[in-house]
């Protein structure tokens, strides 16, 4: 390609350079020529923010894990409304040193329950003291209201009591563990159902706006809905936040003679969120501590180490203020986005800082005027690039189905743009108004590791292009190999508390995980079976068709399907109107006529109707339920795969068609979320990349340029999600923003370094010349950039909440892998094409320059 058909045209160039000229004139006008009205705005526009910093607020709902229209969650809320159930309890895990069927040990149980009882806000337990024992000779189906007996409200012998309570199907294994050595005490949270009401309507109107439309007065009850939601929400999690804090109080009055843990699905969530609040502020602050190290040793000056820090500090502020003006909740997937404005920003400011230190070492004489202007005129228009470049791949994340993830991308976007006014703004004012800084020591061109990999770029030609492809075919084995399978259990470490709970409640009492699978009876058409004509078989009759759950075909049916969801390795408690039948029959003495499945549901009395039948059974729509709670400790635990299996089982197996077998539950929804993030991250990588590819084009008007700078960003995404395949490492609710973020943090090294190369060619034609000025001008840049954020980001991988190690070491990883591909493989490759028109130079490779 030759110089003028790699270049853009004259009149390119010119309209280029006078629309830079007018919007640099504008900028020196007003920033550079009223620094201290431009600090003013900044600092009123910080006030402003934080008017409204107290509403930024972690969310960790339901809400958060389901996909946008997902009719998943639409069901999940159906099915809770229609059985009169509900995901929102406690579990307490209580293992006694002692004997459990003693009387020290049951007192001390009961007293253990009635501390929890006085939490305020909890409204009712079932524990082995109150759940009805159903065990004894005098009993029958139809006398069973008479003889009905509990632990504490009547006189059973202990051993009477523990045979009854093991022999209980639906007791065993849920609230007494198989060998009778752990029990278990359900604290059932308070309902609201106003939030749900606001929820629904929230939602109904926002399909509608979707769809049709709304009229003035359905926008305003739309606003008022969702303010009156959102208050609704944060009182809730509020509540239950300050209830699980009151019970773990109580529980630790009685450590000291049994061995207790806390469970249930809100536990996992607040701890989750527990987790990431505290590494938001004990690892923010820990990086703080490295960043503000690093910059010490980098430029040994405290105006080079107080102004990023401010620039920072004023960006996630402002921030952090927006987020709160427009409540914008954050949650567990975008809880990293404090983390990643830190990176950003400072990677701005170091950029400036480091030419605005080169200027002052070349013009010794010049005035902080002249410095500051030809710093922001040589670093505007290649930070702004980096700023949209990262934004588009950020945009990555509005591909997906779920509204946190879009929100964590426009989050970032907006925070993005933040930080790029915020350092143009403040860091050249504050250095209009100070002294001309120190003089820096040291020669300009004197950076050992930069000078090292320009002498590997030079000496190592083929051997760097051969390692690259190399690489990258292993990371495509790699990246195929992704999953993003992960149990809950996997999130935290074996020796905090979270962990053990659940390890304890999965083994002793029947999982962790909700699911449930709905089966629904055919409407019955009359249909002819298909195996005889009535024309030739006179004996032929209409297919039967099961028409209740509570015939004798029905209740075989519900014992063949909970038989075999009870044999699945991932599955343990499985509660279902089998496990009432059986109960039945057992109190019966033998198995249930067809009279008898059909008075079962009048036998019981009411308040054990509501315990045995309502949560399983709904006859008006005519369908079972089937409770199951999942291993999250099972190493074979795939959720979708799980799913798939028991549906195709069941239709294959049982002979059910496809609408009458649906799952649901907090599994479903989580599964869902995980699997939308992988088809909407993942496979539209490849769009993203075209998007960037085109940027590259508009920015350096050259094909080849835009191909060559698009190599090492596919390289870098490439080599950290194949390492992440390779190790067995899955892709979850926060893993997955690695691919965006590794994208965004090498097309901004890639636009620094040939934006710097575009410059130095154009002094003496030299390209190796140009690769070791830019290695030494822009490349120390980008080097105090990636190590400040490596060494900073390490200190993640001390936290207990495990995808917050993940994200720590897998960004320091994207740095470093970012860095090496900048000043190794990108210089390569643009010395191979040479797209800035033919190598005038005559330098020998290894040249000191």
């Amino acid at each position: 390609m030759s110089s003028n058909a790699s270049r853009p045209s004259r009149s390119t160039h010119q309209r280029g350079r006078a629309l830079g000229n007018r919007l640099f004139h504008l900028y020196d006008r007003t920033v550079l020529s009223h620094p201290v009205l431009t600090l003013l705005l900044v600092l009123v526009a910080a006030v402003i923010a934080g008017l409204r910093l107290d509403q930024f607020q972690l969310d960790a709902s339901p809400d958060t894990l389901v996909m946008e229209g997902d009719e998943s969650f639409e069901y999940y809320q159906q099915t809770y409304e229609r059985f009169e159930t509900t995901d929102d309890f406690l579990v307490v895990s209580y293992q006694p040193e002692d004997e459990l069927f003693s009387d020290s040990v049951i007192n001390r149980l009961t007293e253990l329950r009635d501390d929890l009882i006085d939490v305020d806000g909890i409204d009712e337990s079932n524990s082995i003291l109150n759940v009805p024992l159903l065990h004894s000779p005098d009993i029958t189906l139809m006398t069973v209201s008479k003889h009905m007996k509990t632990l504490e409200g009547n006189d059973v012998p202990l051993d009477t009591a523990r045979k009854a309570l093991m022999e209980n199907p639906l007791y065993q294994n849920m609230l007494i563990s198989n060998d009778g050595t752990t029990t278990a005490i359900q604290l059932l949270l308070p309902s609201n159902e106003r939030y749900y009401e606001l929820r629904d309507r929230r939602d109904e109107l926002e399909q509608k706006q979707r769809e049709e439309g709304l009229s003035g007065a359905e926008e305003g009850e739309l606003a008022q809905v969702r303010a009156e939601y959102r208050e609704r929400k944060e009182a809730v999690s509020a509540q239950q936040d300050r209830i699980i804090r009151d019970v773990r109080g109580v529980l630790a009055n009685y450590g000291d003679q049994a061995r207790i843990h806390l469970g249930g699905v809100p536990m996992i969530v607040a701890d989750m969120m527990a987790f990431v609040e505290s590494d938001l502020v004990t690892f923010g602050l820990g990086v703080l501590a490295f960043i503000i190290l690093m910059l010490g040793i980098i430029f040994r000056q405290p105006r080079w180490v107080l102004l990023p820090l401010a620039c920072c500090a004023l960006t996630v502020w402002i921030t952090l203020g927006f987020l709160g003006w427009v409540h914008w909740p954050v949650t567990v997937i975008s809880s990293n986005f404090v983390s990643l404005l830190l990176i950003i920003t400072m990677s701005l400011t170091i950029h400036l800082i480091v030419r605005h230190r080169e200027y002052q070492q070349l013009q010794p004489d010049a005035d902080r005027y002249q410095l500051v202007s030809e710093t922001v005129s040589a670093m505007g228009r290649p930070c702004f690039y980096m700023v949209l470049t990262t934004v588009v791949a950020f945009g990555s994340l509005f591909f997906s189905d779920i509204r946190p993830v879009i929100d964590f991308g426009l989050m970032m976007t907006v925070g993005i743009l933040i930080g790029y006014a915020v350092v143009f703004l403040v860091l050249p004012a504050v250095l209009m108004l100070m002294p001309r800084a120190a003089q820096p020591s040291g020669a300009l061109h004197r950076t050992p590791i930069t000078e090292y990999l320009a002498r590997i770029t030079d000496n190592y030609r083929g051997t760097i292009v051969t390692v690259s492809a190399a690489l990258a075919v292993v990371c495509a084995v790699g990246v195929s190999w992704l999953s993003v399978e992960n149990r809950f259990i996997d999130y935290f470490k074996s020796d905090t508390e979270i962990h053990q709970g659940m390890t304890v409640i999965d083994q002793k009492l029947g999982g962790t995980t909700p699911l449930d699978v709905i089966i629904s009876l055919e409407e019955d058409d009359g249909e002819l079976s298909k195996d005889c004509d009535p024309f030739v078989d006179p004996d032929c009759e209409p297919q039967e068709q099961i028409d209740s759950f509570f015939s004798t075909d029905g209740a075989q049916l519900v014992k063949n399907i909970h038989d075999y969801l009870d044999e699945q390795p991932q599955t343990g408690k499985v509660i279902s109107l089998a496990t009432t039948i059986r109960l039945a029959e057992r109190v019966n003495q033998g198995e249930l006529n067809p009279l008898q499945l059909g008075l079962m549901g009048r036998a019981f009395p009411e308040d054990l109707q509501g315990l045995l039948l309502d949560p399983y059974v709904n006859e008006e729509t005519r369908q079972a339920r089937f409770s199951i709670r999942l291993l999250e400790t099972s190493p074979k635990l795939d959720r979708d795969a799980l799913f798939e299996r028991i549906r195709a089982d069941l239709t294959r197996e049982m002979g059910l068609k496809d609408d009458q077998v649906n799952l649901t539950g907090m599994a479903v929804l989580y599964n869902n979320m995980l699997q939308s993030l992988f088809s909407s991250q993942i496979k539209t990588l490849g769009a993203v990349f075209v998007a960037i590819m085109a940027m590259f084009l508009v920015l350096f008007r050259s094909l080849r340029v835009a191909v060559v700078a698009i190599v090492p960003n596919l390289l870098a995404a490439g080599t950290v999600l194949g390492i992440m395949g390779l190790m067995g490492v899955p892709l979850d609710m926060m893993t997955i923003t690695i691919a965006a973020i590794t994208v965004g943090i090498a097309v901004d090294d890639t636009i620094h370094y040939i934006y710097r190369f575009r410059e130095e060619i154009r002094r003496d034609g030299d390209y190796q010349a140009a690769m070791h000025r830019s290695h030494q001008t822009i490349g120390r840049a980008m080097l105090y950039t990636s190590l400040t954020i490596i060494v900073g980001f390490s200190i993640l991988a001390l936290s207990n909440f495990i995808p917050t190690i993940y994200f720590g070491v897998f960004t320091a990883l994207a740095m470093a892998i970012a860095l090496l591909g900048a000043l190794t493989l990108l210089p390569r490759l643009i010395l191979m094409a040479k797209p800035f028109g033919p190598d005038r130079g005559t330098t020998t490779p290894g040249e000191d320059h």
